[in-house]
């Protein structure tokens, strides 16, 4: 892991940017250490400076947690593959026209999702050799990736996850084997995400404790109490 570049900002929140490899990613770190950490992941793939994840990123590392953030593969400031451009623009046709785009999201997110999953865990496997982390691990954010990440990797004690984001068929069949605790936040007017399919993966889950959040509202329309609930979910589960 190389840093590239620090802030220190006024809450004194230390910012650095890094690459790992092929992997660019933005490490927000308290002023106490070790701290527990979250890895903090977008929808769909979404860049790791989009404005609402830096947000909760900089809320979460200011309450005490190191945060970290990666753009997948094809987002952010990693190029993108013909293939991705042409998933990309086969959705916003599609969507335009008022067409289903499972299919479509599918045969993009499923690749996605087995991509960026192993550069996470390679991610998370460099994070915990510096001394400022001193674990316990927890994920915050998106859901396909989350659900892979929590089946694979025994080092996440807790997840919170974001519904609007399209879940892969492989990852609606993973859903039984999360079994750590987990908070659920569901915009019940979702546009893109018919709520009973979140309802029904929020059944799957095998955790023994988990808790579902539903707000009334639209895509990006999450309160952002449930930024501050996040954290006292994981104060409960990573202090």
């Amino acid at each position: 892991m190389r840093f590239t570049s620090e802030r220190r900002l006024d809450n004194g929140v230390l910012e650095r940017e890094f690459t790992l490899g092929e992997i660019p990613g933005t490490l927000w770190t308290p002023g106490s250490a070790p701290a527990p950490l979250i890895l903090m992941a977008h929808n769909n793939g979404l860049p790791r400076r989009e404005p609402r994840l830096v947000a909760r990123a900089l809320h979460s590392a200011a309450n005490g947690y190191a945060v970290a953030a990666i753009d997948a593969p094809g987002s952010g400031d990693r190029p993108r593959s013909s293939g991705d451009e042409r998933a990309r623009a086969d959705l916003r046709l599609a969507m335009r026209a008022g067409e289903p785009v499972d299919e479509i999201l599918e045969s993009f997110i499923g690749p996605l999702v087995d991509k960026a999953v192993p550069e996470w865990r390679t991610t998370l496997d460099a994070l915990l050799s510096l001394p400022e982390i001193g674990g316990p691990v927890g994920y915050s954010g998106w859901t396909a990736v989350g659900i892979r990440l929590a089946v694979a990797e025994p080092r996440i004690e807790a997840a919170g996850f974001f519904a609007g984001g399209y879940v892969p068929r492989a990852q609606r069949e993973e859903a039984p084997q999360v079994t750590v605790p987990l908070l659920f936040l569901l915009q019940w007017d979702d546009e893109g995400n018919p709520r009973q399919r979140a309802l029904d993966l929020f059944d799957a889950f095998g955790a023994e404790e988990k808790t579902l959040h539903a707000n009334l509202g639209g895509h990006v329309g999450t309160p952002w109490f449930e930024v501050e609930d996040g954290n006292r979910f994981f104060a409960r589960h990573l202090r």
